[in-house]
């Protein structure tokens, strides 16, 4: 059964034009969906999932700026109101989390405690 929630995680202009650029790669499997997660690990304690997966009977279903996503449904309150942002800088270059839920992230910007 899929479940449709409120969007918890946004993607800005900028993340959807590297996502869709990674979706148009060559033998990109079209049945697989943005997963947006949580992991254990990192020098803060959490670290963000970003990337393609089959969808799983665990998880909400939400879109966000077109982009079809899931998440597993104990993830979504440590990442309520995040936003999912793409920097293409000289110092910084790949995907950019900003988590409200966070009480203290890593230098990296990819590790987080709650």
């Amino acid at each position: 059964m899929e479940t449709t929630i409120s969007i918890p995680v946004t993607l800005t202009p900028g993340a959807v034009t590297e996502i869709k650029k990674l979706m148009s790669a060559e033998g990109f499997d079209s049945t697989q969906k943005l997963r947006v997660g949580v992991k254990g690990g990192g020098c803060s304690g959490m670290t963000y999932i970003l990337g393609f997966d089959h969808p799983g009977e665990d998880d909400n279903h939400f879109e966000s700026n077109g982009i079809a996503c899931i998440m597993d449904k104990t993830h979504e309150l440590y990442l309520y109101g995040m936003q999912v942002d793409w920097q293409d800088g000289l110092n910084n270059r790949g995907f950019v989390f900003k988590n409200p839920n966070a009480s203290n992230t890593c230098g990296c910007g990819t590790s987080f405690a709650v």
